[in-house]
């Protein structure tokens, strides 16, 4: 049971693999669009971030497939490749859950530096308390950049 969950956590496990310049220069001005969309607008009602989440969704998932290496089709009796939904999915399921994780850790570490802020002086900065949607937005932006740039 131990061997299985070790080999199904590695094979959705980060790898690291350095993008080439261009995709880290495409990946860098996604990333200061969606940054600076937020910073002046202030408050846009959390379009910027799922729209940068969208973005990075399908590059990630086009890194991924560039990565995957190639496989012989199997075909059914209807003509199919039953093989190649299955392996979309997966890329697409790995994808997601890239970006939304890369969310969910700046979303949680927002309310966590908060919740301390709170507990040790008393009170929360207006500053920080006004400004959630800029700073997650933000921290997430460079995590996705540095997610799809330098891993797969």
């Amino acid at each position: 049971m131990g061997a299985e969950f070790a080999k199904l956590a590695y094979a959705y496990a980060l790898r690291f693999t350095k993008s080439d310049f261009n995709d880290m220069r495409i990946n860098l001005v996604i990333s200061a669009v969606f940054t600076t969309w937020i910073l002046i607008k202030r408050s846009a009602e959390w379009k910027p971030l799922q729209f940068l989440a969208f973005v990075f969704v399908y590059r990630i998932f086009e890194k991924l497939k560039a990565f995957e290496p190639p496989v012989s089709p199997t075909f059914t009796e209807d003509g199919e490749d039953e093989g190649r939904m299955l392996r979309m999915g997966k890329r697409l399921l790995r994808a997601l859950s890239l970006v939304f994780g890369c969310i969910a850790v700046a979303s949680l570490g927002y309310t966590g530096l908060l919740n301390l802020i709170e507990l040790a002086g008393g009170y929360i900065p207006s500053f920080l308390y006004n400004n959630q949607e800029l700073l997650v937005t933000a921290s997430t932006a460079i995590m996705l950049y540095i997610m799809a740039s330098y891993y797969r």
